[in-house]
């Protein structure tokens, strides 16, 4: 890591002291993404005041308002800043990964994007950071998707699929369906098993006709992946039997230890060990034809593999012979950080260990916890002690494995505060890559709604400028036009209420004349059966108030609303005749509250006489002994009432199984009826009127509720 190269934010946390009398100054370091710097030097210029940062970024010097607090690590100075008092302080050393503001927009963009790829490996949330820069000064398509392309590969490296899958599409649009960028894609989507997707993306590279043979030979790698991954080991050996034999054509040594290392892995997986370890021999022979630090890498992937397969003398071999090669190393390339010299003696310790060569497993963990402590490997020092322990106990050596045992705790308490240190830190960093995902992504839905503008900016004048000469015709006949739409609206829509209310007198007008006939027919059939019995006087009585009751409907016939008091007393008289008629199945009792002004109240004609007959002829007349029926006109306030009517007959439950039962062909209309009108004069008068149908539970019968209310 080049140090000079780090942003570093100072902030000052809310236990920052400043004690007058000793000058006693306290804050914390922490990094461009709020994560806390261990290890930094704070020193005051001119005097002998400095500490070091311990784990949560934390220093503490003497210093005066004025003083130059200066920054180092590794003895390089990486900021500095002078002392005021103030709550955060900004360290900005430009170097060469920075661009300076008078550069072009071309040129800033190339130098954010050169920094991006300068900071890939190392640093790739660095490298987030310039990508953001770079998106802010192009708006080629191009430029674009290269800037996602790389954001991609850093989210890529940082484990965060997820987001380098929207990255690589991101790119993917932007880009002429760009092969490299789908090969990512097929990569990310295995990464998210994924496999439908990843197969699309890939079917796009192999039937693409500009291809290189790298590209060609990644497809087929790949591809041989997405088959491995559906149990397909033979075709997925195949496969990357082709890609080997093009790699050895176009002397590809990469792609060859990759695909050998690939074959290696899936004979052993078919239990085909001869074949296993040849292949991994070819990988490992390929890589020490490269480089030194591939050699490493293929050997300690081999080594890694032998001793899976309980090889362990194979696997002894490779990791000695990777002890040698990286003491011959000035620098060797650690990859995940499974290559050092404390690792590598470690793993041969284990190896002994399953060999149940004790003493000499004990020699190598011995050497490796000291090489571990030198360079604060403290995860590998702790499983070196942890093989020390196990050693020693096979070997009956109680003492020496107990003193093993506690350095072992230690280093796991050690190790566990440091992973929750990490922790924090893999938790601020998730925070600060989701923010900067965010703001990116703003960024490319920013560009393609000032893209939509000013294509619609262009449409515009474009259009402005071929219907110039026809402006003025246009514009007046739109008016004329929306002057014509809009009369017609408004006519169609005028007649269409005034039909509608047409309509709705109409239907009222229909439902109010109809009565029903059952009942008609009925009353004549009494009037018939008091002159058969001579009965002349009932019969008389019968037939003035069937006419009184007649007549009124045919009266009411016209209206919407009548009075109250009329529509009570009509129903009075259709009580009487119909108790006239079944005197020994009810009889009917109608109360009004006193408070209640009934003057005030109208109510549609006929509306309560259908639940009436509906009570007496399906509730009442059914019942054994003699029933009730009762109408009450209960106050609710000044302005709403309840009419209750209220019928102890058999319910309507009963009433329906004993109609299923007769077989009866009558079926009422007069519910509908009421429902219909209700209906229409909620909707054409401001008053409503609420109608509830209740079946009592604790003893038979029915209970219709009213509800009407009178105008202020």
């Amino acid at each position: 890591m080049e140090i000079k190269k780090i942003v570093l934010l100072l902030f000052l946390c809310l236990s920052l002291t400043m004690i007058a009398q000793n000058n006693t100054y306290t804050d914390y370091v922490k990094d461009e993404n709020g994560i806390p710097q261990q290890g930094i030097t704070v020193r005051v210029r001119g005097s002998n005041s400095s500490d070091i940062t311990n784990e949560i970024g934390e220093f503490t010097v003497t210093a005066r308002k004025g003083d130059v607090i200066q920054l180092y690590k590794n003895n390089q100075k990486i900021g500095s800043y002078v002392y005021n008092g103030s709550l955060e302080y900004r360290i900005d050393n430009r170097q060469k990964d920075l661009y300076s503001k008078k550069d072009s927009i071309g040129n800033q963009y190339k130098q954010a994007m050169d920094s991006a790829y300068f900071n890939l490996d190392k640093r790739p949330l660095k490298t987030i950071s310039f990508i953001e820069k770079a998106l802010q000064h192009t708006k080629k398509k191009k430029k674009i998707a290269k800037a996602y392309h790389l954001l991609g590969d850093a989210n890529y490296k940082l484990k965060q699929y997820d987001l380098a899958k929207d990255d690589y599409l991101l790119a993917y649009e932007n880009s002429k369906k760009s092969n490299a960028i789908a090969l990512q894609l097929v990569k990310t989507f295995l990464k998210l098993n994924n496999l439908t997707n990843a197969s699309l993306y890939l079917n796009k590279v192999l039937n693409s006709k500009n291809k290189t043979k790298k590209q060609e030979i990644e497809s087929f790698i790949l591809e041989a992946s997405i088959l491995e991954k559906n149990n397909k080991n033979s075709n997925a050996i195949q496969k990357l039997n082709k890609a080997l034999l093009l790699s050895k054509e176009h002397n590809y040594t990469n792609k060859s230890i990759k695909i050998n290392e690939k074959l290696a892995k899936l004979y052993a997986k078919k239990g085909n060990m001869v074949l296993s370890k040849t292949y991994f021999n070819n990988s490992v022979n390929s890589a020490k034809r490269k480089s030194k630090n591939e050699e490493l890498k293929q050997n300690n992937k081999a080594a890694d593999f032998f001793g899976e397969t309980e090889d362990y003398d194979e696997e002894i071999k490779l990791r000695k012979e990777n002890l040698k090669t990286i003491k011959s190393i000035s620098k060797p390339m650690e990859l995940g950080g499974n290559i050092s010299i404390p690792k590598i003696k470690k793993d041969i310790g284990k190896a002994l260990i399953k060999k149940q060569d004790y003493n000499q497993a004990i020699k190598y963990f011995k050497e490796s916890e000291l090489d571990a402590s030198k360079v604060n490997d403290i995860e590998t020092q702790k499983e070196a002690v942890q093989g020390l322990t196990e050693a020693y106990v096979a070997l009956g050596d109680d003492k020496n494995a107990l003193k093993n045992y506690k350095k072992y705790t230690k280093l796991v308490d050690l190790l566990y505060k440091e992973k929750e240190s990490e922790i924090k830190r893999a938790i601020i960093v998730g925070k600060s890559l989701a923010e900067k995902q965010n703001r990116i992504l703003s960024l490319e839905k920013d560009r393609k709604l000032n893209e939509n503008k000013l294509q619609l900016i262009k449409t515009e004048k474009q259009l402005i400028k071929e219907s110039s000469k026809r402006q003025k015709t246009v514009i007046y006949s739109l008016s004329i036009g929306l002057l014509l739409l809009l009369f017609a609206l408004y006519y169609l829509f005028k007649s269409n209420k005034e039909r509608k209310k047409a309509n709705n007198l109409l239907a009222l007008k229909q439902l109010r004349t109809q009565m029903n006939p059952h009942f008609i027919f009925n009353a004549l059939n009494s009037v018939n059966g008091f002159i058969a019995n001579n009965d002349e006087r009932s019969a008389n009585k019968y037939l003035t108030d069937f006419s009184k009751l007649m007549r009124s409907v045919l009266n009411n016939s016209e209206k919407d609303f009548i009075p109250l008091a009329t529509e009570l007393e009509l129903l009075e008289i259709y009580l009487k005749l119909e108790h006239t008629r079944f005197k020994d199945k009810f009889d009917y009792k109608i109360t009004i509250d006193s408070n209640i002004k009934i003057e005030k109240f109208t109510i549609p004609p006929m509306l309560l006489q259908p639940y009436v007959e509906n009570a007496v002829w399906h509730g009442l007349r059914y019942k054994k002994e003699k029933g009730l029926l009762t109408i009450n006109v209960k106050y609710i306030d000044d302005y709403t009432i309840n009419i209750e009517i209220t019928d102890n007959g058999i319910g309507r439950k009963k009433s329906k199984e004993l109609k299923s039962k007769n077989q009866l062909k009558h079926q009422s209309k007069g519910m509908q009826n009421i429902k219909n009108r209700i209906e229409i004069l909620n909707e054409m008068h401001p008053k409503k009127i609420i109608i509830k149908v209740i079946d009592l539970e604790q003893e038979s019968g029915t209970k219709i509720v009213l509800s009407l209310s009178c105008s202020n």
